[in-house]
């Protein structure tokens, strides 16, 4: 799409016809020229603390003077099929309850349009078709109707949307009936297309006389945060290089009453964005990347920011209401997908199981058991994690055994009563939704201490805009101390490899998963690792060999990272704002 283009498209009108069945009619028209009379910049929310009110009640729209606007948001949904355990924090004890399921989300989305119909527009913000077993064996094909089914009316890429690489990412999103947004993901140069937007960077949508405009934003910081080889052919840009632009185009050409942006950079991320004054005129931000469940929007310099949790557990819906084009009042709350609230939509099971039935007897196969709950909601180390690592330092027997600190997964319960839980390939690729191949090398004590201050950074950094998506990187036979908020460089208080002090001259031999698209002697993110080469194997098949040796685990949280000024339970990495994981 070229820039002259970009200016005109993604005017869009959608229409219900009813309350028992939304149909919306999805037409692209030219945008108008400019008029007199310019909207300013400044945020409809801007000093509106005392609009969000506790209920969502309004006299105004029950006599007809004002209307509700109603936007449902889900996110980083990672292709959780069913429903599952969910992970909650309650009086300081971690809580297990059973939420979301794709089946569940129709009913709970269906309902909660009905309460507003004509007036309501539901977003996913990413991370849809990538996650588990049946996503990953169908390349997302698999997801694609059943997120149709859902009826989205806009969607935004995420940053995992590109695991099966950009022409796959392009016919999977090609795929969906809804609208797509992002306005800093590019053709590359050499492309036929020649460096063009790859989808329309804004959307417009009408509720009556109000209109509201999206610009969509995916992370910049994809291409290093995941395997170089799955952004092949996509260029990434940070969104200060066109932000102002979109917003003054939305404010002033498409005379919207409200902007928001739509974006999947993290919580810290979209906050530190919210911070700075390009984004002056936004007024929302509705976010997504690290699964933060936000109860209360956070109040950056500029805007406001959520997030929806995610695995399709949380739903989060904010209420505007809106009087001659001005808001009035404003309510925003996240509602669990809550099985004993919603029961399942019954086409949507069938369509579940109907995109399951290929893979079914490979994600049933029980491939291990385990005593202990896995979970991976800790920001220091987690259960899932060492399982992981352990597998890997028991079939290559190296010093240290790495892997990447992934943020996705939901949680494996045990039974009460068994005493166990079964581990089978559908929960292998819940941990591992990349079956990646083995790599090892060697690296001095040096390289090892300077690698480590370097991914604390990516999870630590004092500027929130420095910080990466996911957590600390994971490991077996090391353990390491640090003081989170010291400066850059000046994290680690020590190292211990097999028990025994660093010894920066020393070579280590290391075994990770490789990422595709990385240098020959780059191995996890560590660059010039000498006599670095494959294994021959992939991380699936040392998991399943592993705990073919070892049929009943119990990998637990056992201090391998621990800090001076953060607990091990750690849930979040956004500080200083009042926000609570829970």
């Amino acid at each position: 799409m070229s820039a002259t283009e970009i200016e005109g498209q993604c005017s869009c009108n959608n229409q219900h016809s009813g309350e028992d069945r939304r149909k919306f009619l999805k037409n692209i028209s030219l945008g108008g020229a400019l008029l007199t009379g310019v909207p300013q910049l400044a945020s409809a929310f801007e000093r509106t603390d005392s609009l969000f009110t506790a209920s969502n009640k309004s006299n105004s729209v029950d006599l007809g003077k004002a209307q509700k606007i109603t936007l449902l948001h889900t996110a980083d949904i990672h292709a959780q099929l069913y429903t599952h355990d969910e992970f909650f924090l309650e009086n300081n004890k971690a809580v297990y309850k059973k939420r979301g399921g794709f089946a569940v989300l129709k009913t709970m989305l269906d309902d909660l349009r009905r309460k507003n119909p004509g007036n309501t527009l539901l977003i996913d913000g990413g991370d849809c078709f990538q996650g588990g077993g049946v996503a990953a064996l169908s390349e997302g094909r698999a997801i694609v109707p059943l997120i149709n089914h859902i009826d989205y009316d806009l969607v935004l890429p995420g940053n995992w949307e590109v695991v099966y690489g950009k022409e796959m990412m392009e016919r999977d999103l090609g795929g969906y009936t809804a609208q797509k947004i992002c306005a800093n993901m590019f053709h590359d140069t050499n492309a036929a297309n020649n460096g063009e937007l790859i989808f329309h960077p804004w959307y417009v949508q009408h509720f009556g006389n109000t209109k509201i405009g999206f610009i969509g934003y995916n992370d910049p910081l994809t291409p290093k945060r995941q395997s170089p080889a799955y952004s092949k052919g996509i260029k990434f840009t940070k969104p200060e290089l066109n932000i102002q632009r979109y917003i003054k185009h939305l404010r002033d050409i498409e005379q919207c009453n409200f902007v928001f942006l739509i974006t999947h950079m993290g919580l810290a991320q979209q906050v530190d964005l919210g911070n700075m004054p390009y984004v002056d005129g936004v007024d929302f931000i509705l976010g997504a990347d690290t699964h933060e469940r936000v109860r209360k929007p956070v109040q950056a310099k500029y805007t406001k920011v959520t997030e929806p949790g995610a695995f399709g557990s949380f739903v989060s819906k904010l209420d505007l209401i809106v009087e001659g084009g001005k808001l009035k009042d404003a309510h925003y709350e996240l509602l669990d997908v809550d099985p004993e609230k919603y029961h399942p939509d019954p086409e949507m099971l069938r369509k579940v199981e109907a995109a399951r039935k290929p893979y079914a007897e490979e994600m049933d196969t029980v491939i291990g058991k385990t005593k202990t709950t896995l979970v991976r909601y800790f920001v220091l180390e987690n259960p899932i994690d060492n399982l992981i690592t352990d597998a890997i330092h028991w079939k290559y027997k190296p010093d240290i055994a790495l892997s990447n600190g992934f943020r996705f997964c939901p949680p494996l319960v045990v039974d009460q009563k068994k005493g166990i839980a079964e581990i089978t390939n559908e929960f292998l690729w819940n941990m591992l939704p990349v079956n990646s191949d083995a790599k090892a090398g060697e690296i001095t004590g040096k390289q090892l201490w300077d690698w480590l201050e370097k991914e604390l950074h990516n999870v630590f950094a004092k500027n929130p805009g420095q910080r990466f998506g996911g957590w600390v990187v994971r490991f077996a036979g090391m353990q390491i101390n640090f003081t989170a908020y010291n400066e850059m460089g000046k994290r680690l208080n020590w190292v211990k490899i097999k028990g025994e002090d660093i010894e920066l001259t020393k070579k280590y031999s290391i075994v990770a998963c490789e990422r595709e698209g990385d240098p020959d002697d780059t191995l996890c993110r560590i660059e010039k690792v000498s006599s670095a080469h494959k294994l021959g194997d992939t991380l699936h098949n040392i998991m399943r060999e592993y705990l073919k040796e070892h049929p009943l685990v119990a990998p637990k949280v056992e201090d391998r990272v621990t800090a001076t000024d953060v607990p091990k339970d750690l849930l979040s990495q956004l500080e200083g704002y009042d926000y609570k994981f829970h």
